[in-house]
């Protein structure tokens, strides 16, 4: 298995969800932690972190999770479920595999603030290519 260092190297690639501040925290199988700073360009006019950076960081937890040792994963459908405002600096997203067969995969991904609260859930369907 790659080192996290590694992982995040090669992801640092992934150019839009690392300039928005994507950080990955913690990777293993079928799975990954994702998490990002919330500040003023992650907000809308009201002050609210705007649903795109949800998405964003929960695209990136999802690419993390599928790629991290093969990169041979796209993600062919997501919908995205928004729950709640984010409070605090920093919001998070766990992605975690409920199917994994032979040319899909699909994930939950939660996105959680800093307090634990749920503020968005994603669930993203992925097609393997070889």
């Amino acid at each position: 298995m790659k080192s996290i260092e590694e992982i995040r190297e090669f992801f640092a690639k992934d150019a839009f969800a690392t300039n928005a501040g994507g950080y990955i925290e913690e990777v293993g199988d079928n799975y990954s932690v994702c998490s990002m700073p919330v500040d003023e360009r992650h907000v809308n006019a009201v002050g609210n972190v705007m649903g795109g950076v949800y998405f964003t960081l929960a695209d990136f937890a999802f690419a993390v999770a599928t790629n991290h040792e093969n990169p041979n994963v796209v993600s062919l459908d997501s919908t995205i479920n928004f729950l709640g405002i984010a409070k605090g600096k920093k919001i998070y997203a766990r992605a975690e595999c409920v199917k994994d067969g032979r040319t899909t995969c699909v994930y939950v991904i939660t996105i959680t603030d800093e307090g634990g609260k749920e503020v968005a859930r994603v669930t993203t369907t992925g097609y393997k290519f070889v």
